[in-house]
């Protein structure tokens, strides 16, 4: 659902109206389409089994057919580029008209497929509700420099039609590889296959497709919900679904609304997310697709000190040996995150970093020690810095002091053992720096002076 002026409505409108299916069938009638092809033009195969197939069709509800030929009104000699006319246009139980049309069209000039398919974009309704769906079926490759496959792909992210059916016909040409990228390509080699593909293309667009993702802990047990997942497109790149993952009182996933005429990458927005490439969905099928996302919690947990000199201390979790952040929280805050081992800087006076692994089912819980305050005494200007000494006598950088401002300064730190390191503004030599260690302690304020040498 989504909140708008304050009221929660559908993702997808929903009316009592049934949802349309709108099919162009974008037909090859180049000259090459007159080839033989097991006794008869490869023409007539096409233009006899679609008549065919548009008349099976014609009672079907909530169906609208359109037909859009190319290169059938000039010859081969003219090299028109534009030779492409929408020649049916979509209405409902219009079988009658596209069998009339295809008796009289005859194939003869070029192959303008991007300037076709630039076409078709105006052949479909205005109608955000419908599926447009586009089958081009052709013997040959574009022969008039276009570029298709953006074209189609361009298409597609304009929301004109879903993937592209891509049939091609014919034995003699092996130019799959160079419309494949049009969409869903399907090699019809012989007269069988081509009526078998034609079947089946039908049936994957008029089919009823459910989609369930399961989402599991490491055993493989149905535990895991209400999850925001992404159905992206791995076409376009682009969202097409965000649901929020559901399980009813039995643990039963629900089914979503997904159309199975497009390809998508599923991403799984726990933290970090899951993604999983090139779903496998199944037209015509009950999917049920399962996914191993066990979680638990890291609670940030701020010490037992009120007030807290530091406010709000923010933590930043990373995935252990990678650097990129998974999340940044504040303290006194919970996460789910996925079961795992992480890195948590906590971003005190000098940071902390704590290992941690985070299990199915589990609380981890992710404190640090209650700070005291370094005050430094000074009315004079300079340059310093804060280190902290280890337990070899070596030191690590902790804070810089304002350079050549005030010294007056009061730091939440953590409990250690520090030192710092002074020069005055107004010391003329380096040899007049002075080194100050000191000691902090939980609730407790530690004062340093510094005066000038």
């Amino acid at each position: 659902m989504l909140a708008i002026n304050g009221q929660l409505r559908a993702q997808q409108t929903t009316t009592d109206k049934p949802r349309t299916t709108r099919i162009l069938f974008l037909l090859d009638a180049s000259g090459s389409m007159n080839a033989p092809w097991e006794g008869q033009p490869r023409w007539n195969v096409a233009k006899n089994l679609l008549a065919k197939m548009v008349d099976s069709l014609n009672a079907y509800p909530n169906l609208e057919l359109g037909l859009r030929a190319y290169g059938h009104q000039h010859p081969n000699t003219e090299n028109n580029c534009e030779d492409s006319k929408l020649e049916v246009a979509f209405a409902r139980k219009n079988a009658a008209a596209i069998k009339q049309k295809l008796g009289t069209l005859k194939p003869q000039g070029n192959t303008p497929i991007t300037y076709s398919l630039l076409q078709s974009a105006g052949d479909f309704p205005a109608d955000k509700t419908a599926r447009n769906v586009l089958i081009l079926i052709t013997d040959g490759l574009e022969s008039c420099k276009g570029d298709p496959c953006a074209t189609a792909v361009a298409l597609q992210r304009k929301h004109v039609f879903l993937k592209p059916f891509v049939i091609g016909i014919g034995a003699e040409r092996e130019f799959g590889k160079q419309l494949e990228c049009l969409g869903q390509y399907y090699n019809a080699a012989d007269v069988k296959t081509f009526r078998t593909i034609l079947n089946d293309v039908i049936n994957q667009t008029l089919a009823k497709t459910t989609v369930a993702v399961n989402l599991t802990d490491e055993n493989g047990r149905p535990v895991e919900s209400n999850v925001n997942m992404s159905f992206i497109n791995n076409v376009t790149e682009q969202v097409e679904y965000n649901y929020v993952h559901y399980r009813d009182a039995k643990g039963q996933a629900d089914v979503l609304d997904v159309d199975a005429l497009q390809s998508y990458d599923l991403v799984i927005n726990t933290v970090p997310p899951v993604r999983q490439a090139n779903l496998p969905i199944k037209p015509g099928r009950a999917n049920v697709l399962t996914y191993k996302t066990p979680q638990g919690t890291l609670n940030l947990q701020n010490p037992q000190l009120t007030p807290n000199p530091y406010g709000t201390v923010q933590a930043v979790v990373r995935a252990q040996g990678n650097p990129v952040t998974v999340v940044a929280r504040g303290f006194g805050a919970k996460q789910k995150l996925l079961a795992g081992n992480y890195e948590v800087e906590i971003l005190t006076l000098p940071r902390i970093v704590r290992r941690i692994s985070i299990k199915q089912g589990q609380e981890t819980v992710v404190t640090y020690d209650a700070p005291g305050t370094l005050n430094i005494i000074s009315d004079l200007k300079g340059y310093g810095s804060i280190y902290r000494l280890n337990q070899d006598d070596s030191q690590t950088w902790v804070y810089t002091m304002p350079e050549g401002g005030s010294s007056k300064i009061n730091l939440p730190m953590q409990p250690g053992t520090y030192r710092l390191v002074f020069r005055t503004a107004t010391a003329t030599g380096s040899q007049f720096t002075d080194v100050r260690p000191f000691t902090i302690r939980s609730g407790q304020t530690t004062s340093v002076s510094i005066f000038g040498k």
